[in-house]
């Protein structure tokens, strides 16, 4: 029987995203162990839908951090559901990006059988890069990062599914630019009067792209767009964004996605330090300004 490795990842799309790079550090060292995700399921999706490498994966199993018997183990001297005692107990180590500052989570997991645990968890600051700081709790297993850059190739499975989606639409057979007019703080949102100015500059096939939160810039965008990808599973957007000429966005998850399949992007960033949170490589091009609404869509468009 394999050796079974537990990684345990929160948060948003952009963290999920930002930590990829220490999953590839746990694949390569450990090729031969089956390695789990524990996470929100549509964001750890991701993990099973592709990997640094074609043909790879970064997980071979994923499982949903929003099951109700989980409560007991954020509990202090919680009530411990068996089943998920022997689940923990099935995995030789444990690595978790949680954030657990009065070690409770951990002290149940240990209750549960689990002999090897790693607490990876670190605030990030503006040291250096997210994905550089939340790779160093693995540094005690003598794993050390050199490329922070998250690199996603998308299963067959997962092209199959993008070109279900484009079947019918007129993009199916050509190049188009994608836009993502949205984030989770307004702060960091360019005026969507400028989305709208730039959209209507752009010649080629246009992709809207959003999620449920962005309906009214979805709807504001509507008359430019050639086709409008709403609420898409991850994998199928990951595929989705190898076929882009060019992405457009702000500091957001589908942004940090969109670099990692290897889009051609130009991301705006305001608030947020883009030396710290944004995606790493020579693909991806940052406009910084403290204030966005300074910035013109030929600002954009040049870069």
């Amino acid at each position: 029987m394999k050796p079974r490795i537990l990684a345990i990842r929160g948060g948003a799309i952009g963290d999920f995203i930002l930590t990829l790079p220490a999953l590839r550090l746990l694949r390569e060292a450990f090729p031969h162990c089956h390695l789990e995700v524990l996470g929100y399921r549509h964001i750890a999706a991701l993990a099973l839908h592709g990997g640094p490498e074609p043909g790879t994966t970064y997980a071979d199993a994923t499982r949903s951090i929003e099951y109700g018997p989980l409560a007991g183990f954020f509990a202090r001297n919680g009530n411990l559901s068996s089943e998920l005692c022997e689940y923990f107990a099935s995995f030789q180590q444990v690595v978790s990006w949680l954030f657990d500052p009065d070690g409770i989570f951990e002290t149940n997991v240990k209750r549960a059988g689990v002999k090897n645990y790693l607490s990876a968890y670190t605030p990030i600051t503006d040291e250096n890069h997210a994905s550089t700081q939340l790779a160093r709790g693995l540094e005690s297993m003598a794993l050390f990062l050199d490329d922070p850059a998250a690199k996603l190739i998308p299963t067959p499975e997962s092209h199959q599914a993008a070109e279900t989606f484009l079947s019918s639409s007129a993009i199916r057979n050509s190049s188009f630019t994608a836009i993502h007019p949205g984030s989770g703080s307004p702060r960091k949102n360019w005026p969507l009067e400028k989305w709208r100015a730039l959209a209507g500059e752009i010649k080629d096939p246009l992709l809207i792209i959003g999620g449920e939160a962005d309906t009214a810039s979805l709807d504001s965008l509507a008359p430019h767009a050639t086709l409008i990808a709403r609420d898409l599973p991850l994998p199928t957007l990951a595929a989705l964004l190898t076929r882009s000429t060019r992405y457009f966005g702000h500091d957001t998850g589908i942004s940090h996605l969109a670099a990692a399949v290897g889009a051609k992007c130009t991301l705006l960033f305001g608030p947020t330090d883009p030396a710290v949170w944004a995606p790493q490589g020579t693909h991806v091009k940052i406009l910084r300004t403290p204030d966005l609404s300074t910035l013109t869509p030929k600002d954009v468009l040049r870069n």
